[in-house]
């Protein structure tokens, strides 16, 4: 996977060094969405807490849990097609380029 990151450079893969847990999160339109809590490459194991058929979906092609903040009570995921920027920094922001009602949500 590749991100446009904010300075116009391009970072590969959504690897824990590149998309780090606790990076800021906003959507679109700039709103907070919450906060990175796990990034999973392609090819995981790691099956996330959504409805078959879209899991196996994101375990194939990898993805981030976000811990959603306001309305999002439950963890969203993004892949990555949600992701338009990642801007490294302490924490930095991963931007997605959609709303965060258009993410993945986890089953209550």
């Amino acid at each position: 996977m590749r991100f446009a990151t904010a300075a116009g450079g391009i970072t590969a893969g959504m690897q824990n060094h590149e998309i780090p847990v606790g990076m800021r999160v906003v959507d679109a339109s700039g709103a907070e969405a919450g906060t990175v809590t796990a990034v999973q490459e392609g090819g995981t194991q790691v099956r996330p807490d959504l409805p078959a058929g879209i899991a196996e979906m994101l375990m194939a092609r990898g993805y981030v849990r976000i811990n959603g903040s306001g309305a999002l009570s439950n963890d969203t995921y993004a892949d990555e097609s949600h992701i338009a920027a990642v801007t490294p920094g302490d924490p930095g922001t991963v931007t997605l380029s959609v709303g965060r009602g258009q993410l993945y949500r986890a089953e209550s």
